[in-house]
């Protein structure tokens, strides 16, 4: 090989001579480029000396076969950089009597990216296995649960049992509800997002007045008052508002005072829908008012408490999947959480 030739000095891949001892007698500029090194500290070298220890072997009998008059190509090692890291290269080498001509590409990057590519789709197996756990393994149990509890309390029961049915179908409504939250969660977290289903001649006013009626049959201790001044129809998931306003009222009669009323307002401000949860009660602390929609922050830590913390986190990613978004504050004359997000999508 002329050492005068343009190609030998301007080409990016690794070219170099070998002789039948594995010693490097020449090489060309691009082991300076890819690894730093010289000619004088790679020439009267051993072929081995630069090897990541884990590709020994495998290289070892590669370089057997090129001894034995058998070319190899596109086989991969590790090779030391100067500065002691390793690069990936991909050889190609031939024998021509006591000579090996070898060639080398770095494809460092490329095994870098099929091993984050090698790892995205082990996440997407994971996350398509978690969800379907969650959406298929836990629901329906739970739901073949409530339908039996459902099928006893029509049966003649004693007063007793029909208040222990009743019970049991509070938990497997609180499960459910639980299960629906880590589904969210997951989803939203793992790639997905929260998944919302428009329409654009979507009533929100009595799936509003639906949902409060909910939170007040279940709360009769908290009055909740509604103040509505918006015209149907709005560009929305209507379930997935009535989820977010529940996530907030229940937030509301949570940890709001005792006793004290309750507020939702909804109406239009220009192009926008705004709807506001307002209670009173203790201000919440600054240092939890910086993590507020951040998934399991929860602004009470009592054991009697319910959920995992993420219903202010559900609710915001349903915002954010509306285009909209939603702020809080919170001083010692109220605690109020505002939605506000386009009409129209």
């Amino acid at each position: 090989m002329d050492r005068t030739s343009q190609t030998w000095k301007v080409t990016p891949d690794l070219l170099g001579i070998i002789d039948a001892s594995g010693i490097f007698t020449d090489t060309n500029p691009a082991w300076f480029t890819t690894l730093g090194l010289l000619p004088e500290e790679i020439e009267s070298r051993q072929f081995f000396d630069f090897l990541h220890p884990d590709d020994m072997s495998r290289t070892e009998a590669a370089f057997e076969r090129v001894k034995q008059g058998k070319p190899v190509l596109q086989f991969e090692n590790r090779y030391r950089h100067k500065d002691g890291s390793y690069r990936w290269l991909s050889w190609n080498a031939v024998p021509e009597g006591e000579r090996f001509y070898c060639s080398a590409r770095d494809v460092t990057k490329a095994k870098e990216n099929a091993a984050n590519l090698a790892s995205r789709e082990q996440e997407a197996h994971f996350r398509e296995q978690f969800i379907a756990v969650l959406g298929h393994d836990l629901r329906n149990p739970l739901s073949a649960i409530g339908a039996t509890l459902r099928l006893l309390e029509n049966e003649p029961q004693s007063a007793k049992a029909l208040e222990i049915l009743a019970l049991g179908r509070q938990s497997v409504t609180r499960m459910s509800a639980l299960i629906n939250d880590i589904l969210d969660f997951a989803r939203s977290r793992l790639g997905e997002g929260i998944e919302i289903t428009r329409s654009d001649s979507a009533e929100l006013r009595p799936v509003l007045a639906q949902t409060v009626e909910e939170i007040r049959l279940a709360n009769p201790g908290t009055p909740i008052t509604e103040n509505y001044s918006f015209t149907d129809p709005l560009n929305c998931d209507t379930d997935r508002i009535a989820q977010l306003v529940s996530n907030l009222l229940s937030n509301a009669v949570t940890h709001g005072a005792q006793g004290k009323p309750v507020i939702v307002t909804a109406r239009e401000d220009g192009s926008d829908f705004t709807l506001s949860v307002a209670n009173q009660g203790d201000p919440i602390p600054e240092a939890t008012m910086a993590l507020l929609f951040e998934p399991f922050t929860r602004t009470d830590t009592r054991e009697s408490q319910n959920g995992l913390g993420l219903g202010l986190y559900i609710a915001q990613q349903i915002a954010r999947a509306h285009g909209g978004l939603i702020v809080a504050a919170s001083d010692r004359q109220q605690t109020i959480f505002t939605l506000r997000m386009p009409r129209q999508g």
